[in-house]
């Protein structure tokens, strides 16, 4: 199954939506809720296009392995998963497959998570959208401050951390294999990822 990437989608609604970029952004997911999204599709903008891809097995066991190792150290109401945020940069709406949220955060008058709150997240990477995890959900979470953020890749079978975001940019990066821990303990997470579970495709 491949991923697909909409572009200008409903032309006309666009338009006319409020200028700024929040408004339009809201739009844009207005319009996608009534849209027939297929069972299993993740929906997210990134930089006013919109991808869906399919939630693989693979992937999801991913997702879940580092969730649980999460709520072991968090209360379930501080670890998010697939809920819209909006990031800085044009039009980034990201619904990203782990976020932790800082203790005390809470939704703002529109329902949605602050950026601002957000402590960790994590992206398991998928064929079709891993250019956006790498590029520019890379370079929007890096300008929104996160202090970390994490790439699980199970074609390769390598974990990326990237931590001490400044300028729209990670000043520190580090790389392991499927199969090694990786240490959190000096980051908001604070605990040691154990990634011997992680599957690959």
């Amino acid at each position: 199954m491949t991923v697909m990437e909409i572009d200008r989608i409903d032309t006309d609604r666009i338009e006319m939506a409020d200028s700024s970029d929040e408004r339009t952004l809201d739009a844009m997911f207005e319009w996608l809720e009534k849209m027939p999204v297929p069972e299993g599709f993740k929906v997210e903008i990134v930089e006013g296009h919109i991808f869906m891809s399919p939630q693989r097995n693979t992937h999801w066991d991913i997702i879940a392995d580092i969730y649980d190792q999460l709520r072991a150290q968090f209360p379930r109401t501080r670890i998010k998963s697939d809920v819209r945020i909006d990031y800085p940069g044009h039009l980034n709406g990201f619904a990203t497959d782990v976020t932790l949220v800082a203790k005390g955060a809470a939704m703002d008058a529109k329902g949605l998570w602050r950026y601002q709150d957000v402590e960790f997240v994590a992206e398991v990477i998928s064929k079709g959208t891993a250019a956006n995890d790498y590029g520019p959900k890379k370079a929007a979470y890096a300008e929104a401050g996160v202090p970390v953020y994490l790439i699980a890749d199970p074609y390769t079978g390598k974990c990326h951390l990237f931590t001490e975001p400044k300028e729209g940019d990670y000043l520190s990066e580090l790389s392991i294999h499927f199969g090694q821990d990786l240490d959190l303990t000096n980051t908001a997470v604070d605990l040691t990822l154990k990634t011997d579970e992680f599957p690959r495709d």
